[in-house]
């Protein structure tokens, strides 16, 4: 059987290390298809629901690998489907390929069935983007598509018409007329070098030698730098502050960390935020500059020449890896004899612990979502993997999910999505097959995308679903109260769903937990159960994510929201009050 030129695609990205491709078939990308069914030795093709999932899983799979995440999609309707989960790997500087089809170039620009020019539309979610005319492109297409993505921390498309899937491969059917061959690439990249300057770094030394109270601000840049963090901490006498993406750069139980920073933070990171006189930021674009100090001396690492310095004055911007800058910085610092200023915010933090234990109530009926998640944190393995969606769950996440050994933690940070918390587990368990994976969701966002179970059970993977079930779209709701208006269009009426029947009516383990004193064995359960299984928590919709330290601005835009009807107000005002006689006891 003659070779198609689909194959060459599926060898090129066979050749440059990639194994798993996410994605939905369709009449756009039939070449492909048979591309990868004659070389299924080499490249596993993993059948989802929703395109968008495939997105998602191909993120997630980044994040957690570092290899480049593939994601494959038929013509039209089904490349548009992928957008929302790409934007999540451009936004949050992942490497990403999505694949597509296209009509047949004899057809293109007819108004053909589903003839939708992607590579227009995948214009700004792309760093590279490119319509495949001619079989001996596809290699070094592919070749630079990779390249670039892995190179610019973002998205590649290549968008292949139909009848150019099925060509014979390597051939070029057309009369050359300019002075030049066809590119002859190879499957390599060649990452830049991480280390910063001498220079760059002297002048990083002096700065922060002369600091005298100086917080450290981490982010997902800085996760693979752990131990130079720690050490950096303890030299300058240091906290370390982490951003939500950072929050597995170090245990949350070191003696180094002030926790998170924002409204899902701690009290001790904002109070800390207030009183120094220097900021180092690694690895990070931190947007949220209200929760930063204004008027510091400040210095950043960052691997992306245009976000060092972008959001706050910055005096000392560097370019560089997190882990080799740290590497070339410490032993030009000077060693702190004084560490009265990290012991200050120890003590904080400590009582800050405590504060947030208080909160993680057995004993609380409706179940507070922060004894779910302290559960959760309790029974999981120390090498566990969370994935979390966005809303309310990411706060309980963010306060209540401890990092400690080898877990990690991800999460849409910067596009802040609803609904990648179940396809990202499964594309990280696909990655990880023996690591324990836990998708913490919302019933908003799980209900979006909850076909994917369906992919967990067909391609029997473990990953553990776990559902804050609230009925209620509970961030926004918070969000309109802040601002002084009572809620509008965010519960959904009627008794929470039962996901559990979902999972069990197609084989799987499933649970539907209403009372407290049920949730921790079945969490055990669940967890040790080998196949996929989903744990539906009734939890209290009325737990408001409080931030760390409540600014007067959002006191009153809760009382106003209060004063002018806010429903259920008697049951947020009880459990408000609940909650501060837990943090009041010793």
């Amino acid at each position: 059987m003659a070779q198609i030129a689909a194959e060459s695609l599926i060898e090129r990205l066979a050749d440059w290390g990639v194994d798993t491709v996410f994605g939905m078939p369709g009449d756009g990308i039939n070449g492909i298809m048979e591309g990868l069914r004659r070389h299924k030795d080499r490249v596993h093709f993993v059948l989802v629901h929703h395109e968008e999932a495939a997105a998602f899983m191909a993120t997630a799979y980044a994040k957690a690998t570092g290899k480049i995440g593939v994601c494959l999609a038929t013509s039209g309707p089904g490349g548009i489907h992928l957008l929302n989960g790409l934007y999540d790997a451009k936004m949050d500087h992942q490497p990403v390929l999505a694949i597509t089809g296209m009509q047949e170039t004899a057809l293109l620009g007819t108004s053909y069935q589903q003839e939708v020019e992607l590579d227009k539309l995948f214009a700004d979610v792309a760093e590279y983007d490119q319509m495949i005319y001619n079989p001996v492109q596809i290699k070094t297409v592919t070749d630079l598509a990779i390249r670039t993505a892995y190179a610019r921390r973002g998205v590649s498309h290549i968008t292949v018409p139909n009848d150019i899937q099925v060509a014979e491969a390597d051939t070029d059917p057309w009369r050359n007329v300019t002075p030049a061959s066809a590119p002859k690439t190879a499957p390599v990249y060649l990452a830049p070098p991480g280390r910063p300057s001498d220079a760059d770094l002297h002048r990083l030394a002096d700065l922060l030698n002369a600091g005298k109270r100086i917080a450290i601000l981490a982010g997902a840049g800085a996760l693979h730098a752990r131990d130079e963090l720690l050490s950096l901490a303890q030299t300058l006498g240091a906290p370390i502050v982490k951003t939500l993406p950072g929050k597995a750069t170090i245990p949350d139980d070191s003696p180094y960390t002030t926790g998170g920073i924002g409204l899902l933070g701690t009290k001790p990171s904002e109070e800390l935020m207030e009183e120094i006189d220097t900021l180092f930021l690694i690895g990070t674009n931190f947007p949220y500059t209200a929760h930063l100090p204004s008027k510091v001396h400040t210095a950043q690492v960052d691997a992306d020449p245009t976000r060092a310095g972008a959001r706050i004055p910055t005096e000392v911007p560097v370019v560089g890896d997190a882990k080799q800058a740290l590497q070339g910085l410490l032993p030009l610092l000077n060693q702190r004899s004084d560490q009265s200023f990290l012991a200050r915010y120890q003590k904080k933090m400590d009582e800050w612990r405590s504060s947030m234990t208080r909160l993680e109530s057995s004993e609380r009926d409706p179940i507070a979502p922060q004894y779910l998640m302290s559960v959760i944190s309790d029974v999981a393995s120390d090498d566990a993997i969370v994935c979390c969606d966005s809303g309310t769950i990411a706060t309980w996440a963010a306060r209540h999910w401890t990092i400690r050994g080898e877990r990690e933690f991800y999460l849409s940070g910067n596009l802040a999505t609803m609904a990648p918390g179940l396809p990202y587990a499964i594309g990280i368990q696909h990655a990880f097959p023996t690591r324990q994976v836990i998708a913490f969701v919302g019933d908003g966002g799980f209900s979006m995308l909850m076909a994917e179970f369906l992919t967990a059970i067909h391609h029997k993977l473990p990953v553990k679903i776990v559902i804050n079930n609230n009925a209620t779209l509970g961030q926004i709701l918070w969000e309109q109260m802040v601002l002084g208006y009572p809620e509008e269009g965010v519960r959904f009426g009627g008794p929470p769903a039962d996901y559990s029947a979902f999972a069990t009516s197609n084989g799987a383990f499933g649970a539907k937990i209403t009372k407290p004193g049920d949730l921790r064995e079945t969490i055990r359960q669940a967890f040790s159960h080998p196949g996929p299984a989903l744990i539906d928590v009734n939890v209290n919709p009325d737990e408001p994510p409080m931030p760390g330290k409540v600014e007067y601005g959002q006191a009153t835009g809760f009382a106003a929201a209060f004063l002018h009807g806010q429903q259920r107000r008697a049951t947020i005002a009880n459990t408000l009050f609940r909650d501060k006689i837990e943090q009041l006891k010793t």
